[in-house]
């Protein structure tokens, strides 16, 4: 079995599953292949990224294949974390003013990060000030 990445001429995209490569082509000749949004017969196959299994990836996941895309996602926010951690100052639950005093020249500009709630956030980002949520932060640095 093979699973494609399709695309109808509405621009929709969805996965189908074939037995190859030739009975993908023969169902889009007869017809059979409908679009799940429009019905549109008009379908061809969306670019992919190949999965392509490396002896590094092997390796990393104890030679049971690639990593999963979660834990993938989970060791990437780890590393971003530790960065952070380790270059930025710890401002606390200051952060929304700090924010805006280095955004607005009052304070010295570096990186800082700390805690906010969503609403003072949403007012940072609303007065311009560049914030960004780092998942897994939600704990308080001991000082």
């Amino acid at each position: 079995m093979i699973k494609y990445r399709l695309i109808c001429d509405g621009e929709h995209e969805f996965d189908g599953w074939f037995a190859g490569s030739a009975a993908f082509d023969e169902q889009v000749e007869q017809g059979d292949i409908a679009c799940p949004m429009c019905g549109s017969c008009n379908v061809t196959k969306a670019l992919m990224a190949p999965s392509i299994v490396t002896s590094k990836s092997k390796r990393s996941s104890g030679g049971a294949g690639p990593v999963a895309g979660e834990e993938q996602v989970q060791m990437f926010m780890s590393k971003v974390r530790a960065h952070v951690e380790a270059n930025f100052d710890y401002v606390g639950d200051q952060f929304a003013d700090e924010a805006r005093r280095i955004h607005y020249g009052e304070a010295s500009a570096r990186e800082i990060y700390g805690e906010a709630t969503l609403e003072e956030a949403h007012d940072l980002v609303e007065e311009g000030v560049s914030v960004a949520p780092l998942p897994g932060m939600n704990k308080r640095k001991a000082n």
